[in-house]
Order: structure tokens, then C-alpha cells, then sequence
């Protein structure tokens, strides 16, 4: 485990945020939720974590921005350094009582994403890295997997909720082309927690698209803190900017890619 000042930070906000969601889980039935769209909701949780989020961090890191699910952009007098937070990836998992949901914290300093912390409530699992300073699951040092075989692979995925209808119709050509090609498929819904697993070896790659920098700027960290490669879906660098994501070790990073471009 890192155990730098802002890790210690950053883990520490998300464990405090986590104790309140645990609560919140249990009692999920009691919850007001609201939509913010076609299948996009929002709970009375994700604003608690939040803002307790928000509050741990700033007293501990005065100055520093915040861009965040539920409240959006916060300036801060320290311009060199933001907060992204999701304070529940997830909800829909979470208000269905699925226990496959998470805390995403990142810190971008001037403009490069330095510490990621990953961390999933509901079993304690918490996912950090730090630029330079490797990815680790609890004590210890991830690694993505190994395999270059994509007969022996499974990838996750992302799939677009029914307020993403006009993404359907790609989704469903890019799936059937990754079908035909690894062992399965898996759709766990909660990205950040996807990117994780990656980076854990526990998937062998992984896409998304119509994603926010809230929810992968932890991840995508993890993954390549842990050797991974990653990219937007379509290639592209600056993918907290078009919010899609392709990544895996680099045999299945650079695999994954060719399929995704085979069919747009």
C-alpha cells in the first residue's frame, strides 16, 4: 500500500464517505431518489457522500478545485490542482441492492492525473495508485494479466443505459465482434470498479463509451500504474475529454482497438 500524506488524504475522505454509503445500503428501500434522465438516477446517498467527499478533502487540501457527479465544477484559488469525484459509480447498482458499486477519487495536477483511490463499500475492497509509484489492492501490488490470447480472455464492458439510446445500435455491433473473438464478457456497471479489475488482472481489458472524467481519472491510473495501456475507444489520447475508454495489457489493448475500429 502507498502511504503518502495524500494518499492518506484521499483514503481516509473515501473511507469516511464509505461508512455513510454502508449505512445507506442497508436502508435503501427508505432512500429518495430522483432521475436526472432515462435511466440516470440520483439518491439522497450519492449527495451524502459527496459532500462529505468534498468537505474532508477541502479541509485537507485548501484551494483545490473539485469537478463532482452531482454538484459539477467548484474553481478553486489553486489552479494547478483538481479533485474528480464520483461519490457513488454505480447508483443503479446500489439502489437495486447490488453490492458492485464505488467511491472514485483522482487528483489532476496541471493537467496530468497524479493519485487515484478506487473503493468499493459494500466489501471493503480499495484500489490506489500514485504516479510513478505503481497500483495496489489492499497491500498488494497490481498487475494487469498476462495473456495475449484473446481465446483465453475475458473482457469487461460497459453498457448504455436507456437514457443513451443512440449508443444501442454501436454497442450492439462492437459486442457482437468482441464475442466472437474471447472466452466472454462481463458487465459489472459500475466503471470505475471495471477499471480496477483490469488493473487487478481480473479482467483481461475493457471499453465504455459516453463516460465522465469523475468516473475514470482513478481508474484509468490504476490500469497504468499496474502496466496497462490506455486509450479512448477509438484510439484518441485525451480521453477524459471524450469520455470513452479501451484498455488491458498491451497485447489486448492494441487487440481490443482493432476490433472497436473494425466496426465504426
Amino acid at each position: 500500500m502507498i502511504r503518502s500524506a495524500l494518499m492518506t488524504v484521499m483514503t481516509s475522505a473515501a473511507i469516511k464517505a464509505g461508512r455513510g454509503l454502508k449505512r445507506d445500503f442497508g436502508e435503501v428501500g427508505e432512500l429518495q431518489v430522483s432521475m436526472k434522465g432515462p435511466g440516470d438516477f440520483v439518491s439522497l446517498a450519492d449527495n451524502r457522500a459527496e459532500k462529505t467527499l468534498y468537505t474532508e478533502l477541502a479541509k485537507a487540501r485548501p484551494g483545490y478545485g473539485f469537478v463532482m457527479e452531482e454538484s459539477g465544477r467548484v474553481e478553486g484559488s489553486d489552479k494547478s490542482h483538481t479533485w474528480h469525484i464520483d461519490p457513488l459509480d454505480a447508483t443503479t447498482n446500489f439502489l437495486h441492492a447490488i453490492p458492485l458499486f464505488a467511491i472514485s477519487i483522482a487528483l489532476e495536477r496541471d493537467g496530468q492525473i497524479v493519485a487515484g483511490v478506487v473503493y468499493n463499500p459494500a466489501n471493503d475492497d480499495m484500489f490506489v495508485a500514485e504516479r510513478g509509484q505503481g497500483a495496489f489492492g489492499g497491500n498488494r501490488r497490481l498487475r494487469v494479466a498476462g495473456r495475449s490470447e484473446l481465446s483465453q480472455a475475458i473482457f469487461g464492458c460497459g453498457i448504455p443505459h436507456l437514457g443513451k439510446m443512440a449508443q444501442h445500435s454501436r454497442f450492439l455491433t462492437e459486442l457482437a465482434a468482441v464475442m466472437q473473438r474471447v472466452v466472454n464478457v462481463r458487465r459489472m456497471g459500475c466503471a470505475a470498479l471495471d477499471l480496477a479489475y483490469v488493473a487487478a488482472g481480473r479482467f483481461d481489458a475493457f471499453w465504455e463509451r459516453g463516460l465522465n472524467s469523475w468516473d475514470i481519472a482513478a481508474g484509468t491510473l490504476l490500469v497504468r500504474e499496474a502496466g496497462g495501456f490506455v486509450t479512448g475507444a477509438d484510439g484518441e489520447a485525451n480521453y477524459l475529454e471524450t469520455g470513452s475508454i479501451c484498455c488491458g495489457n498491451e497485447a489486448m489493448h492494441r487487440e481490443l482497438l482493432a476490433l472497436l475500429r473494425g466496426v465504426a
